[in-house]
């Protein structure tokens, strides 16, 4: 065993996140977008859309390349906007060298660092989070780099899929990283909004002795890591393919990687993650797992010495549908006296050890069943049993598998469309949309995608959609962004009623069957909007992923361009921001992969205080078949995940924080603020004392009347009462389940919460009886199942 297995990692019990916004000294102070509802300007040209997406544009290559880019960053001063270009080709406007014969680095650090034309660089931190973002994008080719990329927030660095750029350090490569992705003068936890796409980072040339990473990718949430080739040496003792090293962090998932050679796949320390589908060969060490919270979904280690260095998982490690071949040992970790290092393999086949403890195998060959190493709570039992290694079933339901394993999906790339079938939202003659952010483009958008079914796919270019009323997805739509910067955003008196909430962006009516698919796209609301629900799904696809989501995601306040931002400083009483951000409603079926929905504890764009009441995470009631990877709701009022009558519903990490602000008697307790307007749905807290105020703090999880629900990773942390800290549990209760079967929950951990399950209103599983992580683990609870 190496020397870097011998390393625990627990994070830091005082660690709490406080963290600072970036100033956005040139955003344009007058800009009021919850009052500029102007109407669209007199339409230009002749709207005919039988002929919009009739295109015989067949030009060679990505569409994503070739189509009009003119997005815009909305809120920058007006003096900068205009010459600030949000998409940049590195090799077209920045000269870099493809060929693979000279150094590149020096022209895509260029592209990255971009500011506008006639103002500062974003490297100068003058724009906040929101106001830089920044496509850049590399065609086909080799890129020498004998220098370090260093990314800022808002960076998305993307290559051709269909020929994935090769990024290829030199053999006298300088630094000790290829790639930094953490904003450096700014916390791990702060750095949201940042993107890695479609390339393959090769370290085969420089010394296979010399220390050196291929990314550093110490960032949290809203980042999204897919579809990306780590190539290292073979047998290299010093080549690393990913750290996460820089400073604390908060990710949720990186998916559809792979590894060649190395010595260490990726050497983790931080919060949480889910990793799907990634690929390991020849790689001595794939992953060194430092964490609370990790799941291994789908992933595959070929012909290495290690599969999972587990030593520094203090949580849970949950790894399932993976695959070990001609592995040393598949999974190592140490001994506890506590429940935490729990471990849970379903559905796991492997050769040899699979899971050694302390040096001694545990297990070994495959596991088609589910094996758990720690603390299990099994059905009617209030004493949970601690387990060294047993084996379970979990009886999977034919609507969530794809053959034997959970159906899950790449983030979809529609690389083989042609340009000349893609409609950009804003060239549509006669029917202009701006996303200026101070632009009414609710009817024109409804019109172009309701009479463009010949559409392939509509792009949305960076920018600010405001929308006074319902944007309307019908079936057989497909929407892409770019990511992180096109936001759609609700204002008007349309959503102002909370006892009759109206969606902001409603996929298909109820019934519904077909193709619906959302990606990199961001949804928040302009203004105090509490009749505001953001995202309703009714519709369902005829296959698994028919409908889905994928790198999508909500912000309420905390940035520029919403009067929450500076409206909802103190009291959560007057500051009822939104209903509810997702709805899947029971005639729905979807797929979704990486998406945070997010209200926000701090500003992005500066340093106003942030105390705002969101009502309702996300409302699953779909009993078709659900999936949930890579998801994460945070500092809504009434719960963060809530099951209603929801069958069929697999989840691979469910990420959670509650409240800054909750958890005082002075302030709104629940299901204040929201007394008035409560649905069926809705937890109203009555087996609380009516001024319990850490019992009367929102539920992570809410199960009620369902059946069937599949839940691996979930976690809970509790940091703050009244936004100050708090000592001992900080919340009484973060699970609810009642009146259902079929529950199974795997590496569940929570963070200063007394009771982490309770049936109806009686304790279960307390944090006190199941210590470990960073606060409690359950490796196993299930109910009647």
């Amino acid at each position: 065993m190496t020397s870097s297995s011998q390393v625990r990692y627990f994070p830091p019990v005082t660690y709490s996140p406080r963290p600072s916004g970036i100033p956005f000294v040139i955003q344009n102070s007058s800009a009021q977008p919850w009052e500029a509802r102007v109407a669209p300007p007199a339409a230009e040209g002749t709207f005919r859309p039988a002929s919009v997406c009739a295109s015989s544009d067949t030009t060679p290559g990505y569409w994503y390349e070739n189509i009009d880019h003119n997005g815009e960053s909305s809120f920058m001063d007006s003096a900068y906007k205009d010459s600030y270009n949000v998409f940049r080709n590195v090799v077209d406007d920045f000269g870099a060298d493809n060929t693979g014969s000279q150094d590149a680095a020096a022209a895509i650090q260029a592209a990255i660092k971009a500011g506008p034309a006639n103002g500062p660089d974003r490297g100068s931190h003058t724009m906040g989070t929101t106001g830089q973002p920044a496509i850049v994008y590399l065609p086909e080719g080799t890129y020498l780099l004998k220098s370090s990329l260093q990314f800022y927030v808002g960076t998305v660095l993307i290559g051709d899929p269909t020929n994935p750029p090769v990024l290829k350090a030199s053999w006298d490569f300088a630094d000790d990283h290829m790639i930094y992705g953490k904003d450096p003068n700014y916390g791990g936890t702060i750095n949201f909004y940042i993107g890695l796409k479609n390339v393959v980072l090769d370290s085969t040339n420089a010394d296979t002795n010399k220390a050196i990473t291929l990314l550093d990718w110490t960032v949290s949430q809203a980042t999204q890591l897919t579809n990306v080739g780590f190539r290292m040496v073979q047998n290299s003792g010093a080549h690393v393919g990913l750290t996460t090293q820089y400073d604390y962090n908060s990710n949720l998932i990186l998916n559809d990687l792979w590894f060649s050679g190395g010595a260490i796949g990726m050497k983790l320390s931080g919060q949480q993650w889910v990793f799907k589908n990634l690929k390991f060969m020849g790689t001595t060490t794939g992953v060194i797992a430092g964490g609370t919270d990790i799941v291994f979904l789908g992933c595959q280690f070929e012909q290495g010495n290690l599969g999972i260095d587990a030593q520094g998982t203090s949580g849970s490690l949950t790894v399932i549908d993976t695959v070990g071949i001609g592995m040393n040992t598949l999974i190592s970790s140490h001994t506890s006296d506590t429940a935490g290092n729990s471990i849970v393999l379903d559905n796991v086949q492997n050769s040899g050890p699979t899971v050694s403890i302390g040096g001694i195998p545990l297990l070994s060959g495959n596991m088609p069943d589910t094996w758990v190493h720690g603390h299990v709570y099994t059905p009617g039992n209030t004493q949970y049993q601690a387990e060294q290694g047993r084996i379970m079933t979990t009886a999977r339901i034919p609507p969530l598998v794809s053959g034997r394993n959970y159906f899950t999906m790449a983030p979809p790339t529609y690389q083989d469309y042609d340009v000349g079938k893609i409609l950009n939202i804003k060239n549509v003659p006669g029917k202009p949309v701006l996303g200026d952010g101070q632009t009414d483009d609710t009817r024109n958008i409804n019109d172009i995608l309701s009479s463009n079914r010949d559409c392939s796919i509509f792009y949305f270019p960076a920018g600010t959609y405001l929308v006074t009323d319902t944007i309307f997805v019908p079936i057989n739509t497909r929407i892409v962004g770019d990511p992180f910067a096109s936001t759609i955003s609700a204002v008007g008196s349309n959503f102002e009623n909370e006892a009759a909430p109206r969606s902001m962006f409603r996929v298909g009516y109820p019934g519904d069957v077909g193709v619906a698919q959302v990606s990199d796209l961001v949804f928040t609301t302009a203004d105090v909007l509490p009749g505001c629900k953001l995202v309703e799904i009714n519709a369902a696809g005829s296959s698994p992923g028919d409908v889905g989501f994928w790198n999508t995601h909500f912000r309420i306040g905390g940035a520029v361009g919403s009067l929450v931002e500076t409206k909802c400083t103190y009291n959560a009483n007057n500051c009822k921001a939104a209903w509810g951000l997702l709805h899947l409603t029971t005639t729905s079926s979807a797929y979704i992969e990486n998406m945070w929905g997010w209200t926000a504890d701090h500003d992005l764009d500066g340093n106003n205080p942030q105390t705002i009441s969101t009502g309702r995470g996300v409302l699953v009631e779909a009993t078709a078949a659900t999936w949930l990877i890579g998801t994460g709701f945070e500092h809504n009022t009434l719960y963060q995940y809530n099951f209603e009558y929801a069958r069929n519903v697999f989840s691979a990490m469910q990420q959670s924080e509650s409240p800054y602000w909750q958890g005082q008697a002075s302030l709104a307790l629940n299901p204040a603020p929201w007394t008035a307007s409560l649905i069926s749905s809705d937890p109203d807290y009555s087996y609380c004392d009516p001024n319990d105020s850490k019992c009367r703090m929102a539920l992570f999880e809410r199960i009620h009347g369902s059946s069937n629900l599949f839940l691996y990773g979930g976690c809970n942390w509790v940091f703050f009462n009244n936004n100050g800290n708090c000592d001992g549990d900080c919340q009484t209760n973060a699970i609810q389940v009642s009146q259902s079967t079929s529950i199974y929950m795997y590496g569940t951990n929570t963070k200063s919460t007394t009771n982490m399950v309770i049936e109806g209103t009686q304790p279960i599983a307390r944090e006190s009886d199941n210590a470990g992580g960073w606060g409690g683990v359950l490796a196993a609870y299930l109910y009647d199942s």
